[in-house]
């Protein structure tokens, strides 16, 4: 198979769909490999080190697109990118189709085989593809909430950590999946007080049995959100439904219940986001406020710390990619119920449920494409 890796030209994003040693080892099982010129400079790796994987250069994203059985992104396609995708060319990367309809629409009209990182599900309701990144993000929120926790950012100037005598910030989790457990522990771990919602029970149990002393876990309820958040100093949404928009769980109406300089970090903005307020925003331009509250809603997080992000992300999708190569995406989809899960758009017609209901869309059943 031809496998191509573009250029990420989303604001901000650096990084790559496949490291050198991905590449490496999809050329010597015979699959040829293109990487557009200095793809990944910005996340450490050089052209060289392409090609001595066997990979080979190409000047521009176009020659990407026009030569590639398979593309492998990070992020979603951006309106420039859409005339380039082709009928019937496989396109691997992270979509979030149930946030934005122009995307949705447009990769419909392409004719294109869209195959969703984040809805590639195990039988367990993990998602194998989504992990390592959410793994970053909830990192990262409790990182950049900290910073703009401080007066000249524009929050409270509160220490997440607190010193001995100054009592520590109030740290509020929404949701205690990937996102959530990461943001509690680096949160944790700098000292802060910390509550984690959900409502699942089981979780919530194990996490009350691995989280330290300043942890404790609640069930997820509007009338225990609305007591909370008048006293938290950030918080983190963090809920995700697999392939469909996220439920807000924080209205507009409930940021006047917050203290003045409170940060709200939403990892689930590509999923539409948990706040009501929620737009999405850069890292160039990251925090927004509204009612006195900052807004952190950065929709690709990880793009900030693009080595480490783009080694985990090739850990995780390289054993589907070389199945894909291998086997083509239909008999590598028959044969890996997880991988099937991933389809979402395929020959214009929409075959993931949680994204046919997101615009009213006709939904196909994904088995028609298979046979």
């Amino acid at each position: 198979m031809v496998i191509a890796v573009p250029t990420e030209i989303k604001t901000n994003e650096n990084r790559v769909a496949l490291t050198p040693a991905g590449a490496l080892e999809l050329t010597k099982r015979g699959h040829t490999v293109y990487i557009q010129q200095n793809a990944g400079f910005n996340s450490g790796f050089t052209d060289e080190e392409y090609q001595e994987a066997g990979a080979k250069i190409l000047a521009t994203a176009e020659e990407c697109f026009g030569i590639a059985d398979m593309i492998m992104k990070v992020k979603e396609p951006i309106e420039q990118e859409y005339a380039l995708i082709r009928k019937d060319q496989l396109v691997f990367t992270y979509f979030h189709f149930a946030s934005y309809e122009p995307l949705t629409k447009a990769m419909i009209k392409s004719g294109a085989v869209c195959l969703a990182y984040e809805t590639v599900e195990l039988p367990d309701r993990s998602l194998p593809l989504l992990i390592p990144m959410s793994e970053v993000a909830g990192r990262m929120a409790v990182q950049e909430g900290a910073k703009f926790l401080e007066k000249p950012m524009g929050g409270r100037g509160i220490l997440l950590g607190g010193v001995p005598g100054v009592e520590p910030a109030k740290v509020l989790v929404l949701g205690g999946g990937i996102v959530g457990t990461q943001a509690a522990k680096m949160a944790a771990g700098l000292g802060a007080q910390v509550t984690i919602l959900d409502v699942n029970l089981k979780q919530m149990r194990y996490l009350a049995d691995v989280m330290p002393a300043n942890v404790i876990t609640m069930y997820s309820n509007e009338l225990n959100i609305r007591r909370l958040i008048k006293t938290h100093d950030l918080i983190v949404g963090a809920v995700l439904i697999p392939g469909a928009k996220a439920p807000h769980l924080i209205t507009k109406a409930m940021l006047k219940e917050m203290r003045p300089g409170t940060v709200l970090v939403d990892v689930a903005v590509d999923q539409g986001g948990c706040f009501e307020t929620t737009k999405p925003t850069t890292h160039a331009d990251p925090v927004y406020v509204v009612d006195g509250v900052l807004h952190y809603c950065v929709a690709n997080m990880p793009g900030a710390v693009p080595y480490t992000s783009t080694i985990a992300l090739t850990n995780a999708t390289l054993p589907y990619a070389i199945q894909l190569a291998e086997k083509g995406w239909k008999q590598a989809c028959s044969d890996n119920a997880a991988l099937k899960l991933g389809l979402n758009v395929i020959d214009g017609k929409v075959v993931y449920k949680g994204v046919a209901e997101a615009f009213g869309l006709d939904f196909h059943e994904v088995n028609e494409f298979l046979k």
